[in-house]
């Protein structure tokens, strides 16, 4: 099945006033997410990866490894986080639901911990990369970090939580304060419905 990229389920100006502005979106979702859509739909015409899902793509060239599929998968897997990252954003600014608060003090000792640890996977990730909240195979929640896009998806864990740390997410709001964008993304930002709904 081709890739196609999805709509914003919200405005684009809808975040504006929690610190992601219209013109962030507008080049982030509208220009570099449609890119990854556009190449990857390229990239895997007349290969054995056409017809498959992104899911099973990323999973694919990720573990095949070799030069020829690494354009597949950063494609693949870019438009697979974005895709994510989109509904783990929203303007309702959702309180942390029960069973998520619990289970992420379970996991960390507290919220604002899990907080913490969050902001300083994404704040040392270096270069381009993602800071994730993931659940593992055993069923318990960890922060990590990945470098480009590379994805929860790559090591048979469950995404609760993404945040992309490449510039382009938050240069135009932020410029290099990225510590103040990923402070800024778990205050303000997240949908925790959405994170509680994919635990």
């Amino acid at each position: 099945m081709a890739f196609e990229l999805p709509d914003l389920p919200y405005a684009h100006d809808a975040l504006e006033s929690l610190g992601m502005s219209r013109e962030t979106l507008e080049y982030h979702h509208d220009i570099h997410h449609k890119a990854y859509v556009d190449n990857g739909n390229k990239l895997i015409a007349g290969t054995e990866w056409e017809g498959k899902s992104v899911e099973d793509i990323v999973r694919g060239t990720y573990a095949a490894g070799s030069v020829a599929q690494s354009g597949i998968f950063n494609n693949a897997s870019q438009h697979w986080n974005h895709a994510q990252f989109w509904e783990m954003m929203g303007p309702g600014g959702s309180a942390i639901p029960s069973e998520l608060e619990k289970a992420l003090t379970e996991s960390f000792g507290s919220v604002d911990k899990f907080k913490e640890d969050f902001a300083a996977a994404g704040a040392g990730q270096f270069g381009s990369g993602w800071a994730w909240l993931v659940k593992d195979a055993d069923g318990s929640l960890k922060v990590t970090k990945t470098e480009n896009g590379v994805n929860p998806l790559c090591f048979g864990q469950t995404a609760l939580l993404g945040c992309d740390v490449w510039e382009h997410s938050y240069y135009i709001d932020f410029r290099n304060k990225r510590p103040a964008y990923l402070s800024n993304f778990l205050g303000k930002l997240v949908n925790w419905d959405n994170v509680a709904a994919r635990m």
